[in-house]
C-alpha cells in the first residue's frame, strides 16, 4: 500500500509534508524530530517545525509511525508498525536499533501480576554499548 492509501485509509488527508515525512522517516534509522524537519525541508522546501511535530502527531496517533522515546534522550520515530519489537540503544552515542520480540506472541512479555488490565504490547528498551563505541574504547 502506498503512502497517499496508507494516510486516506487512515482518516488523514494528503499532504506533500506527510508524504514527506513518511519518506524521511522510511529511508532514515530512529530520526528525532530535527533529523525529520531537515530531510523533510531536503524534500519539499520550507516546512516549518510547528508542521512537523503536529504531522508526526498525527501519523503516530494514527498507527502509522512508531514513536520510541529512550530516557534522556528525544523521541525518536520509525516506520516499523505492528510487530511489538523492542529496541537497543547505546548509552555512549545513542544510536538506536530493532531487535525482534523477546519471547514469541505480542505483548512479548507477560507482567507478573497485570492487575486486571488486558496486556495488548510490550515496550522493551535494551542499554548497552554498541559495536562502534566498542571498538573506540578498545
Amino acid at each position: 500500500m502506498g503512502d497517499v492509501e496508507r494516510l486516506h485509509d487512515a482518516g488523514l488527508r494528503v499532504t506533500a509534508a506527510r508524504i514527506a515525512i513518511l519518506h524521511t522517516v522510511r529511508e532514515g534509522d530512529h530520526l528525532d524530530v530535527d533529523a525529520i524537519h531537515k530531510g523533510v525541508r531536503e524534500r519539499v522546501g520550507h516546512v516549518s517545525l510547528q508542521a512537523i511535530y503536529d504531522g508526526l502527531h498525527a501519523l503516530y496517533g494514527a498507527g502509522i509511525l512508531h514513536k520510541i522515546e529512550p530516557m534522556g534522550s528525544p523521541a525518536r520515530y520509525e516506520a516499523r508498525v505492528g510487530d511489538n519489537h523492542h529496541h537497543l540503544v547505546c548509552r555512549k552515542c545513542g544510536a538506536v536499533t530493532d531487535v525482534d520480540c523477546a519471547t514469541g506472541e505480542a505483548p512479548c512479555l507477560d507482567p507478573v501480576n497485570a492487575a486486571g488490565f488486558h496486556v495488548d504490547e510490550a515496550d522493551v528498551i535494551y542499554w548497552g554499548t554498541c559495536p562502534d563505541c566498542l571498538s573506540l574504547s578498545a
